[in-house]
């Protein structure tokens, strides 16, 4: 699997995801940059409505492992580290 087949993955199953009160979803990391090895993970950061935090998050993970078949590192624009923040420029986003 590679970049553009979970970008693909993602805009087939966004009203699934937007269900479970994601506004947004990005693509960062190794899957991202081409740089993914057998057995890695794929790195989602996700806007989510704060309501929905506490009731969907692990449902929207099980889901997004369910879907690709392998491990989802989730997360939470508003919980990312000061350090981190870089990320929210350099993922690929799908709107939900």
């Amino acid at each position: 699997m590679n970049k553009k087949q979970i970008i693909k993955k993602i805009e087939e199953n966004k009203k699934r995801i937007g269900e479970r009160g994601v506004e947004r979803i990005g693509l960062f990391g190794s899957y991202l940059k081409g740089k993914q090895k057998k057995g890695s993970d794929i790195d989602f950061l996700i806007q989510i409505k704060d309501e929905k935090i506490a009731e969907n998050y692990f449902e929207l993970l099980f889901y997004l492992e369910r879907l690709f078949k392998r491990k989802i590192d989730l997360v939470i624009e508003g919980d990312l580290r000061p350090e981190l923040k870089y990320v929210k420029k350099e993922a690929h986003y799908v709107k939900v």
